[in-house]
């Protein structure tokens, strides 16, 4: 039985939402007919976990869609390159409980970021031997929960679970057809009765709990 164990990104690995303020703020500052406002983590948070597009909408509101496109270009190539030289803040445990997970579980990464912001979170903290896969709405173009099913049938998993921190990581993994977690600790909340952790340290054993549940109730094993 082959079982997998993806991951959102921001507000349930880490929290990169001072660094990607700062480097959007320094993008903004240079570009004339922006009415810029000094974005602060709080916007930033606000907005982490929906797909680019949607964050250049609320961002930029009120500017011409090519416009919107021109400045959320250039603030993710930015971005990128800040993200690589700063890295973010892995919430507390991460790599130990990756340590312990990846010896029974296929582990992945599932983003709505842009291309090479799943690469610098991976390259900065040096944790890319711990995932077999990742994939982001950049690379696809697709909504979450079809990238869930992508990273699912690309490496050939039996069972699946999605831990994520909002109600669209939650949307997402039903749209999938796989059992959730919350990240409690992370930036939502969910309107669903699901199993929630309040640190990564508690994931193995809610992970282990998921797949004995999803047995039960399938007759698999």
């Amino acid at each position: 039985m082959k079982r997998g164990i993806l991951f959102d990104l921001d507000g349930t690995l880490w929290d990169s939402g001072r660094q990607v303020a700062e480097s959007w703020n320094e993008v903004l500052m240079q570009q004339p007919d922006v009415n810029h406002r000094v974005l602060t983590t709080e916007d930033i948070h606000s907005v982490m976990g929906l797909p680019m597009d949607e964050i250049g909408r609320r961002c930029f509101a009120g500017l011409p869609e090519e416009r919107v496109k021109e400045l959320l270009k250039a603030c993710e190539l930015h971005e990128n390159e800040y993200i690589r030289q700063h890295g973010g803040c892995l919430f507390h445990g991460l790599e130990q409980v990756l340590e312990a997970l990846k010896t029974d579980y296929v582990l992945a990464i599932v983003s709505n970021c842009q291309v090479g912001y799943i690469e610098a979170f991976l390259e900065y903290h040096r944790l890319g031997g711990y995932f077999t896969d990742y994939e982001s709405f950049g690379s696809t173009g697709l909504q979450k929960g079809d990238n869930i099913r992508l990273v699912c049938r690309r490496n050939r998993l039996d069972q699946a679970l999605y831990v994520g921190d909002i109600q669209a990581d939650y949307d997402s993994a039903c749209k999938a057809g796989i059992p959730f977690i919350l990240a409690g600790y992370g930036f939502g909340q969910v309107a669903a009765k699901v199993p929630v952790i309040q640190s990564l340290e508690e994931l193995p054993a809610a992970a282990a709990e998921v797949f004995r549940t999803y047995e039960s109730a399938t007759g698999e094993e």
